[in-house]
């Protein structure tokens, strides 16, 4: 079943042996990126660049220069009747534009303004990220916009608050509003950004080079602007006795959303998915139903896409995975092509941050072997991006067994950019 605007697909083997428990399917979500039923144009957004303007950011002084000038270029994607504000962080945060706080209504005149602000960002001391948030939360709070949108920078590691600070600021921040977090160089810490981006829905990345970070935050800023409707769940619904073991979104980028359930119903949870645009996304289901017997079939779960609007709930797309159980051995072993694909794109992005974490340990052996899986899988599932970073960490022997050595020395940022797009997957081929 499909609204006017999303599409739901399903992809699944539903046959299972006898006595089998265990249903998986692919779900894949498409939205033909015109507002959703019931709405008169894209939501109204609001949007908040976070810039780091620590000590460090000056070290060389072009760093700090050329995020200015990349929060220029973002500022200027910004479309007219977007709200805005520019955050300046250090050991604390300030609003940096507008001056006094709140958001400005993006036009000609509103642009220009900020963009001279930002001219006059310089160094201070200290990084303390999660107040960098914490001032994002309130200015958002001051409106009543639909889409809600950060990008935060740093160049370095959160030192001026505890991480239990930072993790509540996370917190405090969850469902309020989507952030893209860049790490500028390699004085950071991927883990930490990361965290954030996780929670608040968003994507985390390396720039290595200062000069990169215009282009970046340009194509950050006009992903934003494309998205049209916000806050999309992923409501499933199992039958009783029937419990959902995972959901996970594995394409365009491998992110668990098990822990992040909210009960809507004994038997229904809804899963954030953030805001669309006109994109496709891909979603991999696993749920625990009783064991039947051959000939038996039932529903295993529905699959509905749920968006809250002024007159209520709307139902934009709906699946159904089903489970049927049988004694012909040639279907119950059939894998699903769709399933098996992401299986082994979540294996390989957790084989590649096992591996980095134990070559960051000192357990060569443990490294080598996951890295090397890594290696096998990017290889047999064509993601030549992955690929090409796995051999700037590794030297490739065989790419279809795995057969690597470590290398001697590895670049920080080779490393680090292997570490932030280990979650990045190909589709299934056509």
């Amino acid at each position: 079943m499909s609204a006017r605007d999303f599409t739901v697909d399903v992809f699944q083997n539903e046959y299972l042996p006898d006595g089998a428990r265990g249903v998986n399917a692919i779900v894949t979500v498409t939205s033909a990126g015109s507002a959703a039923d019931g709405m008169t144009g894209p939501a109204s957004a609001a949007e908040i660049i976070i810039v780091d303007c620590s000590l460090s950011m000056a070290t060389p002084w072009k760093k700090l220069i050329q995020a200015r000038q990349a929060t220029a270029a973002a500022i200027d994607v910004i479309r007219d009747g977007t709200a805005f504000a520019v955050v300046a962080g250090a050991g604390r945060a300030w609003p940096l534009y507008p001056k006094r706080g709140g958001l400005a209504i993006a036009d000609a005149h509103t642009r220009e303004a900020a963009k001279r602000s930002v001219r006059r960002l310089y160094p201070h001391p200290n990084t303390a990220i999660g107040l960098w948030l914490r001032l994002a939360y309130e200015l958002f709070q001051t409106r009543e916009d639909t889409l809600r949108h950060a990008i935060l920078l740093t160049d370095g590691q959160n030192v001026g608050e505890s991480s239990a600070d930072l993790a509540a600021a996370i917190e405090l921040c969850t469902g309020v509003f989507s952030c893209d977090c860049r790490g500028v160089g390699t004085d950071w810490d991927v883990d930490e950004l990361r965290k954030i981006a996780t929670a608040l829905l968003g994507t985390v990345d390396i720039v290595p080079d200062p000069a990169g970070l215009a282009a970046d935050f340009e194509a950050m800023m006009q992903a934003s602007m494309a998205k049209e409707v916000a806050d999309v769940a992923l409501r499933v619904w199992t039958p009783q006795h029937a419990t959902v073991r995972f959901v996970k979104q594995v394409a365009p980028t491998v992110e668990d959303l098990t822990g992040r359930c909210a009960q809507v119903a004994p038997q229904a949870g809804d899963y954030p998915t953030g805001a669309w645009g006109t994109e496709s996304r891909d979603y991999h289901l696993c749920v625990d139903v009783e064991p039947g017997r051959a000939g038996q079939e039932m529903l295993a779960a529905r699959v509905s896409l749920i968006f809250s609007t002024a007159s209520g709930l709307q139902t934009l797309g709906q699946g159904l995975i089903r489970a049927i159980w049988t004694e012909d051995e040639a279907l119950s072993t059939r894998m699903s092509r769709h399933v098996a694909h992401y299986t082994g794109q979540a294996e390989l992005a957790q084989a590649i941050q096992d591996g980095l974490e134990a070559r960051k340990a000192g357990d060569e052996d443990t490294a080598t072997a996951r890295l090397g899986r890594a290696v096998a899988l990017a290889h047999g599932s064509g993601n030549e991006d992955t690929a090409n970073l796995l051999a700037e960490v590794v030297d490739v022997i065989d790419p279809a067994t795995g057969t690597i050595r470590l290398k001697a020395k590895v670049a920080d940022a080779d490393e680090m950019a292997l570490d932030t797009r280990s979650t990045k997957t190909v589709r299934v081929s056509e």
